[in-house]
């Protein structure tokens, strides 16, 4: 029996307390390395078969209910994120009831401009069945503050300068009744123009118009012409009066007894090359004394003070 051998048979001695081998001499017949050689092996196998105890094969049981591994394919696209409700603006923005109110004065509105348009038209066409029928309800809404006027566009247009003065006899503070000079109130009219670079239709056409309106229902003597002569007449009374108010005619606490109107009408030159020939000197056309109703002057001051 070699070392080996011996040696294989010195790992089967009893162990020591420790689990190590007992002290002691060596066997017979062994040598020192031999015995290392022994010892190295036998602690090799041990650890082997502590190992292999240790790690015990973990038994794998099929499921052949799991689904079988799939090949990773292309992505799914995301889903679009939600879109926001746009808020409610404007009348949808209101509570039903205001919806409903605004709807109607909306639908109040539409219906009276569609009535002005087809008066307007109706006025301005050339007669037919139904301004001969209802010429007189077509006047009604025309007249006075939509009347068209299409003289600029006649073959021959206005030549003429209309100044519109006022004089008025006023009762003062003290009883007494004084008359006072002339204002010139188209000459007000254009220096409120001048300069504005928007300026206001009043200004422009409001005590123009109302004279074309007086002339046209009147005839030169001042007798009315048709039914609209009384209307045209205090129409024109009204104006005067609320600008007399507006400029302080009379003074400080002055009431406003009366008024005279007058036109001062100057032709303009002609061109140069122009053969016609123009009188320079102005025409005056005075109106009678009008006697100013209570309730005219109330109302130019009312509405002095709202302005």
């Amino acid at each position: 029996m070699d070392a080996y051998d011996e040696g294989s048979q010195a790992r089967h001695l009893p162990d020591g307390p420790d689990g190590s081998l007992p002290e002691g001499p060596a066997s017979a017949g062994s040598t020192p390395d031999s015995t290392a050689c022994a010892d190295q092996e036998s602690v090799g196998q041990e650890s082997v078969g502590q190992e292999s105890t240790d790690q015990e094969p973990v038994p794998q049981h099929h499921d052949s209910r799991a689904p079988a591994a799939q090949a990773p394919g292309p992505q799914a696209p995301a889903a679009d994120p939600p879109v926001p409700t746009p808020t409610p603006t404007g009348i949808a923005s209101l509570p039903l009831r205001s919806q409903i109110v605004a709807a109607l004065a909306l639908a109040v509105v539409a219906v009276v401009a569609c009535v002005h348009l087809g008066m307007v038209f109706l006025h301005v066409a050339p007669s037919n069945t139904v301004t001969k029928q209802h010429g007189r309800a077509i006047d009604d809404w025309i007249y006075p503050e939509f009347e068209q006027n299409w003289k600029l566009f006649a073959p021959n247009p206005l030549q003429q300068n209309i100044d519109i003065q006022v004089r008025a006899q006023v009762r003062g503070a003290d009883g007494g009744i004084t008359e006072t000079g002339w204002y010139d109130l188209s000459a007000l009219d254009g220096a409120a123009i001048d300069g504005n670079l928007l300026p206001s239709h009043t200004q422009q056409n409001e005590l123009r118009r109302a004279w074309d309106f007086y002339t046209g229902t009147h005839d030169n003597d001042n007798h009315p012409v048709g039914l609209r002569g009384d209307l045209s007449q205090r129409y024109l009374r009204r104006i005067v009066v609320l600008r007399l108010d507006r400029e302080g005619a009379g003074g400080r606490g002055a009431v406003i007894e009366s008024v005279q109107v007058r036109s001062r009408t100057t032709d303009v030159p002609p061109p140069k090359w122009s053969e016609e020939q123009v009188s320079d000197t102005p025409v005056l056309r005075e109106l009678p004394w009008w006697t100013v109703p209570e309730e005219d002057v109330t109302d130019a001051r009312t509405e002095a003070s709202a302005g």
